[in-house]
């Protein structure tokens, strides 16, 4: 099995995807749980395959050093890596809707995938009790995660296919 070739074309596109992730996240960060970085993975994962993995990790670690390596870092290895997972799944779905309701499952599910860590830190009744005390912000979470998906993904995924097409 061979590796796979990353051209200086490919780094300059996973920074791109990396400087728009942290941008939109920075942007809405004063609105608690409402979020345009699972649309983007989502957009980028159906534009750019597979090198969008190499964004996550970067958006990830940068994350990190920006904002240093709490726990909340730690479940971000895990989740947005599992977004691309997903969205890889689902990549020849055309419509928005499968996209939105993607999208929504994820943002309501977040609390529940980011209870994880408490798991092994403090036992299932922690991880439970944490999991319980964010519904609230996971279902804000879920539901603007739909609505964005629902307005933005077809001009987005539009702008996204025609750069693709013309530069890939």
């Amino acid at each position: 099995m061979g590796r796979a070739r990353i051209s200086v074309y490919d780094i300059v596109l996973i920074g791109m995807m990396v400087a728009a992730l942290e941008s939109v996240k920075l942007v809405l960060s004063f609105l608690p749980n409402v979020e345009l970085v699972t649309l983007l993975i989502i957009l980028f994962t159906l534009a750019f395959g597979k090198k969008t993995y190499y964004a996550v990790v970067s958006f990830v670690v940068l994350e990190g050093l920006l904002y240093g390596f709490g726990i909340w870092w730690v479940m971000y290895i895990y989740t947005w890596p599992l977004l691309v997972c997903f969205t890889r799944i689902l990549r020849r779905q055309k419509d928005g809707m499968t996209f939105a309701l993607l999208s929504g499952a994820f943002g309501l599910g977040y609390g529940a995938l980011c209870s994880i860590p408490y798991l092994f830190l403090s036992g299932i009744h922690t991880a439970f009790a944490w999991w319980v005390a964010g519904i609230p912000f996971d279902v804000v979470h879920g539901v603007s995660n739909f609505v964005l998906m629902l307005i933005l993904y077809k001009p987005l995924r539009k702008v996204l296919e025609y750069s693709w097409k013309k530069n890939g």
